[in-house]
């Protein structure tokens, strides 16, 4: 649902990087490239990121 700061298995800050992951994507950028130069080396944090699933705006209609 959202990004969490840190990577849950090996602790590198991954929070402020999933916009700009985010826009690159979108723009047609190939994924594993855009992780590469993000610095994004280790599976665990590579992982985060392809799995995420943006379900905010979702949830947010729910909210009380």
């Amino acid at each position: 649902m959202i990004i969490p700061v840190r990577c849950f298995s090996c602790g590198k800050v991954l929070g402020h990087l999933y916009e700009e992951y985010k826009r690159r994507v979108e723009a047609g950028e190939d994924s594993g490239k855009v992780m590469n130069d993000m610095g994004l080396k280790r599976y665990c944090c590579r992982a985060l990121f392809l799995g995420h699933v943006d379900l905010i705006k979702k949830v947010a209609k729910f909210q009380v």
